[in-house]
């Protein structure tokens, strides 16, 4: 046999070998990447905003800077007039580029319930959103949160969602977009019915954004908010049924013990859920209390999600 032909021999057993152990190795390098990331939702810093202390053109370089974080999302009441301005958005990528940042999504309200039974108010509801579809496209995000409101009965406002979502999804697939509901009271914190609506849609760009603290469907005071919860649907089990549907996770918190766990939510408990579900994309930090500094709230939180990636 000539050398030639003997390592030619020796060349293809051992890229045969390498073959045969490629998929164990792409499948040991999967399961070794961490199964979420971790981002910052722009509500966490909301009292800084609101009170003018800092602005949602610092967010991004916020977030990696003060809090390590290089995936963010945006909330549009804090931009809402700059949904159309180029020179702004193209200043806000600018900034992000240059720091690393990568954006995930805008989270949008008080643009008209997609819900609505009315089928005039709907479209107006509809289009309002556009503009920041085409934002968030601009920016490189993926997703856009919105709102699936609307006044009249269960049936009624699902119905009309199931539309107003269907419509607002064609649009947003043409720039590749997802768009997402999360639970955010009345109708849309019924775990079954919010199910329901996304399921009715059936598109797979649409789904729902989990949040684990906004599960109060009906309170005494008929307002979304404020007032004693009279009818609250299971968080644990809503999440355990929106996961095959979720494209995100949103990690709020509230309080923490000394332990530094989050005291309304056991967070192994719950991503245990996500993580059986076998989801894998995006977790992200919305700090909403009120005993601890909103920067304190987010490192806390941040590092509750690190520790449930190491158990």
């Amino acid at each position: 046999m000539s050398v030639s032909r003997r390592q030619f021999l020796k060349n293809t057993a051992a890229l045969t070998a390498a073959t045969a152990l490629a998929p164990q190795l792409a499948a040991e390098a999967f399961s070794a990447k961490p199964f979420f990331e971790i981002s910052l939702a722009e509500w966490s810093l909301h009292k800084a905003l609101f009170a003018n202390k800092m602005t949602n053109l610092e967010f991004p370089v916020m977030a990696k800077k003060e809090f390590g974080i290089s995936v963010v999302e945006y909330v549009n009441q804090f931009f809402k007039d700059k949904a159309e301005d180029k020179k702004y958005l193209s200043e806000l990528l600018q900034r992000c580029k240059d720091n690393g940042v990568r954006n995930h999504l805008i989270m949008v309200d008080g643009e008209g319930d997609l819900g609505a039974p009315d089928a005039a108010e709907r479209q107006k509801a509809i289009e309002n959103h556009y503009k920041w579809v085409d934002a968030a496209h601009y920016l490189g995000c993926t997703t856009v949160r919105v709102n699936a409101f609307g006044k009249g009965t269960a049936q009624e406002v699902q119905q009309a969602a199931v539309d107003g979502l269907s419509r607002l999804s064609t649009y947003a697939q043409k720039a590749g977009l997802n768009v997402i509901v999360e639970n955010h009271g009345s109708y849309t914190s019924d775990g079954k019915w919010l199910l329901g609506t996304i399921q009715k849609v059936g598109k797979p760009n649409v789904g729902i954004l989990p949040d684990f603290g906004n599960f109060c469907i009906r309170r005494e005071t008929g307002e979304l908010y404020r007032g004693k919860c009279l009818d609250e649907y299971d968080k644990y089990l809503a999440v355990k049924e929106w996961m095959p549907v979720a494209k995100g996770v949103s990690a709020k918190t509230f309080d923490f013990d000394a332990a530094g766990n989050c005291v309304e939510t056991d967070y192994p408990k719950m991503f245990n859920i996500i993580k059986a579900s076998g989801f894998r994309g995006i977790v992200g930090i919305e700090y909403e209390g009120e005993t601890t500094s909103e920067p304190e709230g987010i490192r806390k939180t941040k590092a509750l999600l690190e520790k449930i990636l190491r158990a």
